[in-house]
């Protein structure tokens, strides 16, 4: 599984919950993030390159795109070329989980500038169900994110005057449509009003993994015995990597692996 950097922790620790006893290689692309503001174009080409890295050299049986740009550029064309291995990404299962909270049918997403554009989420949810959407980018959600600030009085500062449309469009259901999103979800939920449900793609995501690997012979969830591997890496700063991940995910991130790109 791959994410710009730590976003898709949050679909890690989901999985390595809901499936104790799969073996997960995450890969963080530190050194090139953040996606949202880049051309679709070329977080395509970079979803593409990591797809073929992880591919040629870990044995996958699955990849996960645990990026909400990436999936919005790169999902159909990365399924195309590895039609022999599940590529699984982060929008459908959030839609699902987004349109099955709504109470009453007025929904939000909130996501980077390159996956709000890119329209895959407004796609998703008319094809999802009869809701009525309001999507907004947050610009800058990513960078605190990554420098471990998520409840500062400047994200605050900035969600306040991000998600004022959201406020205003009296959404009952914001999906958090950016894996690095959870993180701050406290500040968020601060902003919208407690009334507001946050819905995170990563659980949603773990139950669509479950729901492949049970269809399959490679599945380690009936192998009690079997002692998961969880591996990391980055292709920026591996102990900044590994001392911010640590904190975010947990134990399991105890050592970071370099990755250098040609």
């Amino acid at each position: 599984m791959f994410d710009s950097g730590f976003g898709g922790l949050t679909v890690a620790r989901a999985l390595i919950d809901l499936l104790p006893h799969e073996d997960i290689v995450y890969l963080g692309d530190t050194g090139r993030y953040p996606y949202g503001p880049r051309d679709l174009g070329e977080v395509r080409d970079f979803a593409i390159q990591i797809t073929e890295h992880l591919v040629a050299t870990q044995d996958v049986k699955m990849v996960i795109v645990a990026c909400n740009t990436a999936a919005a550029a790169a999902l159909h064309e990365l399924q195309t070329r590895h039609p022999d291995i599940p590529v699984l990404g982060v929008i459908e299962p959030g839609v699902r989980s987004l349109v099955a909270a709504t109470r009453n049918g007025n929904v939000g997403v909130i996501g980077t500038v390159g996956t709000v554009a890119s329209g895959a989420y407004q796609r998703a949810v008319a094809d999802a169900g009869d809701v009525k959407l309001t999507c907004a980018a947050c610009p800058g959600f990513v960078e605190f994110v990554e420098r471990g600030d998520t409840e500062s009085d400047q994200v605050y500062v900035l969600a306040e005057r991000l998600l004022a449309p959201l406020v205003d469009a009296e959404i009952d259901t914001l999906l958090l449509g950016c894996t690095h999103y959870p993180f701050l979800a406290r500040t968020i939920s601060d902003v919208m009003g407690r009334d507001v449900v946050l819905v995170s793609s990563a659980d949603e995501t773990a139950f669509s993994v479950r729901r492949v690997l049970e269809t399959s012979d490679v599945a380690h969830a009936n192998a009690p015995h079997h002692d998961a591997v969880h591996r990391f890496a980055s292709s920026g700063d591996v102990e900044v990597f590994r001392d911010l991940g640590s904190r975010l995910l947990g134990p399991e991130l105890a050592h970071a692996e370099a990755v250098v790109w040609p």
